[in-house]
């Protein structure tokens, strides 16, 4: 949709380095523009064997040597079950209006069959919520974020048995009754993609099946889109006239931008896109999978009947988009990377340019540079091919946890106030080129469980001390967030700024 891309030069469209240092304001949005900062349940709950939760597949897969970086898991996370409150007061002080948390399904259903509710769980939500609500911040709920209840995963191998898209069914209904009086925003599956690859073909993450590869990640993903529509219908059919809410599904997507001008590497990069976004959001939209998926994967890939289509019909009513960096794509007879998933594919990711130029600044994770143009181009992408309202869900990057570095060097995150600045800068350009954007989140609130690396990388807005009783402390990010949503530009590093940060941790 965009006629040309401010952010980048005529090289291939990439820049060597990502940033341009253009100042963006609260102006630059719309008034009714909803700023908001994300979490999950697994990720920053903690509190595993209280209020009657049931285990997941995460507390199972972290409890397995091996499995994570650091060895650590989320028995205990950053304590947000019990601290809550103070971190929706940090959300209110900070000046952000909305809240994006992921329910723990075991928290409503331990056994994950939905045959008794522990209301123990309910009523944390409730409290959630209700706190929320009283600062004046909007809920924005996930039902799922990753951790499936454990025994839905050993009874029944959990999103490789159809039956799974009932239980679901069972679970947002009881979600939407309790909470939908007052959560009017419903994110229903998390980055479906990660639980099918990383989950289901790579490995890497719960349940860490790698076994048959050529089958289950397909399986995996079919049954997550069923359970989408499944989980829309209810709602559709029994709440939404009543409750006034919308319904989403998210996806996680990185811009693949062709390496050079070759047929070959812009087909590569389009066949990037197919597989990532088109693989659930062209069945939810379009009835079935892309044509090119059902070319190179035939058989492997399920099929929709004519019942499963007519549940997908109408099923979304916005899409959320996580989305963190992008790559250069082009086309390879042989992939390198990992996993069915994408040796299908037949495409490579490449970091640098022929004259060896990075497509951006590296951030503490190997895959993530910041690029900011990649998120202008993914949401123009989006909007003209699906043609639905966009939430951008998740944003955010991450620095290496080092506790030999002085607590207020960590507080200064100057790459992520720039990352920040310069992404949002883009998500403005991408409204003007006419997307229909209506929210921003960033990722996250608080430094927490990044999954198989542990508590090894920090992608808060809010430092936590995890040798320290978990004590916050709010970054520059989080200052220049402040002031941002105040209204004002962003404002670049000055002589003061340390002082200024000191001052909003006093303050928050």
């Amino acid at each position: 949709m965009a006629e040309k891309d401010e952010f980048v030069n005529e090289n291939n469209g990439v820049n060597s380095i990502g940033f341009v240092n253009k100042e963006v304001s609260r102006a630059d949005f719309p008034p009714n523009f909803v700023f908001g900062v994300s979490t999950s349940s697994y990720q920053v709950e903690g509190a595993c064997n209280e209020g009657g939760r049931g285990p997941s597949i995460w507390d199972a897969f972290t409890h397995t040597q091996g499995k994570i970086v650091d060895h650590s898991n989320g028995d205990v996370a950053v304590d947000h079950y019990h601290r809550y409150m103070e971190d929706v007061d940090l959300i209110a002080k900070l000046g952000f209006g909305a809240y994006r948390f992921s329910i723990s399904w075991s928290r409503i259903f331990p056994d994950g069959l939905g045959s008794k509710v522990n209301h123990e769980g309910v009523a944390f939500y409730n409290r959630l919520i209700d706190a929320l609500l009283q600062r004046g911040i909007q809920p924005y709920a996930t039902l799922y974020h990753w951790d499936l209840p454990l025994h839905l995963q050993e009874s029944m191998g959990g999103w490789l048995d159809k039956k799974i898209i009932e239980y679901f069914a069972i679970y947002a209904d009881t979600c939407f009754a309790s909470f939908g009086d007052r959560v009017k925003n419903w994110l229903t599956i998390n980055e479906p993609l990660q639980t099918a690859i990383n989950g289901h073909d790579i490995g890497i993450f719960a349940p860490g099946r790698c076994e048959n590869s050529s089958i289950e990640p397909y399986l995996a993903a079919h049954h997550q889109i069923l359970a989408h529509a499944a989980a829309a219908s209810v709602y559709r059919s029994k709440y939404q006239e009543k409750q006034g809410g919308q319904v989403g599904i998210v996806v996680d997507c990185e811009w693949a931008e062709a390496y050079s001008d070759k047929i070959e590497d812009k087909a590569a990069a389009a066949r990037r896109l197919d597989f990532h976004l088109g693989w659930f959001l062209d069945p939810l939209c379009f009835g079935d999978y892309p044509e090119i998926m059902r070319e190179r994967l035939g058989d492997q890939l399920p099929t929709f009947s004519e019942e499963d289509k007519k549940l997908l019909a109408n099923s979304l009513d916005f899409i959320g988009l996580n989305h963190y960096t992008s790559r250069l794509i082009s086309h390879v007879t042989e992939s390198s990377d990992s996993g069915h998933f994408y040796r299908t594919q037949a495409t490579e990711r490449i970091v640098e340019r022929e004259g060896g130029e990075l497509i951006g600044e590296k951030a503490a994770s190997e895959w993530l540079y910041v690029v900011p143009w990649g998120i202008r181009k993914t949401l123009n992408y989006i909007a003209q091919k699906y043609k639905l309202p966009l939430y951008v869900t998740e944003n955010g990057m991450d620095d290496e946890d080092d506790d030999k570095v002085p607590l207020n060097e960590m507080l200064d995150d100057k790459l992520r106030v720039r990352f920040f600045r310069e992404y949002l800068a883009s998500v403005a350009s991408a409204i003007k080129d006419g997307v229909d954007v209506r929210g921003y989140f960033a990722w996250s609130l608080v430094d927490n469980f990044e999954w198989a690396q542990g508590y090894t990388k920090r992608f808060g807005l809010v430092y936590v001390d995890y040798k320290n009783e978990l004590t916050r402390h709010p970054k520059s990010s989080a200052y220049w967030f402040s002031k941002f949503l105040r209204g004002r530009k962003g404002e670049r590093r000055s002589r003061a700024h340390r002082s200024l940060v000191n001052a909003l941790s006093t303050a928050l």
